[in-house]
Order: structure tokens, then sequence, then C-alpha cells
């Protein structure tokens, strides 16, 4: 899973197998550690619940959780919709939140794409 946080948005991008995951075990999760010591990281999440009716985010110290309706997540994952987007209210206004599949490289010569989703303007020209 790939985070991407620029101003005050957030974006999970999502590989095929992530996907399954999700859609099997309700949740995925990565951690990134920024020094020596054990608290400094930061875990990510995204989960999927049936009662939850819009995009949202949670945060704890060390961990933030983007949370979409189980409903939402199935759709997704059966169909050729790029993301789910949404906003969730904070103290300084909404942060946005997209997540969406991560497509292959154009050029089809990076070997992490072998699982990444089929890109929909592979074949195009630029």
């Amino acid at each position: 899973m790939k985070l991407r946080i620029k101003g005050n948005s957030l974006r999970l991008r999502i590989s095929r197998s992530e996907l399954a995951t999700l859609v099997k075990s309700g949740s995925i999760e990565e951690t990134i550690y920024f020094a020596a010591v054990p608290e400094a990281k930061l875990t990510y999440v995204l989960r999927h619940m049936p009662t939850a009716v819009t995009l949202h985010s949670e945060y704890l110290p060390q961990r933030v959780a983007v949370v979409v309706s189980t409903e939402a997540v199935q759709l997704w994952s059966s169909s050729d919709q790029v993301g789910i987007y949404g906003s969730s209210e904070t103290s300084a206004g909404p942060l946005e939140i997209a997540v969406e599949k991560d497509f292959a490289c154009l050029d089809g010569e990076n070997p992490a794409d072998d699982d990444a989703f089929p890109n929909p303007n592979a074949g195009s020209a630029c």
C-alpha cells in the first residue's frame, strides 16, 4: 500500500493482492520507521466496516486509519471503478481522502508493477 500526504489530503494506492486481502480480512496496514527508536514510526491502515456510512479517517498517536464501508469496498473490488473518495472533518477543515487502485506504469518496465492493476491507458499514444 502506498501512502501520499500533500497538504490536507491523504491518498492510499492499493495493489491487486492488497485489495484481495482487504476484502477477505477486513483491513491492511503498513508501518514506516523514521529513526532507530521503536516509537519513531507511523502505521497507516485501511479497513472496511459494515457500519461505516462515509469514508473517514481515525487518528491515534503513531497510527492513522482510513475507514470505508464494506459495501463500498465490495463494489470497488468487483468493478473498474478507480477509487473511493471522500473527506473527513478535522479541526483545520476537511481532510480530503482518496483510496485508489494502483495502476501499472505505462512504460511497462517496472518489476514492482507485477501486482498492480492493468493500466486502462495501456496501448494508447501519449
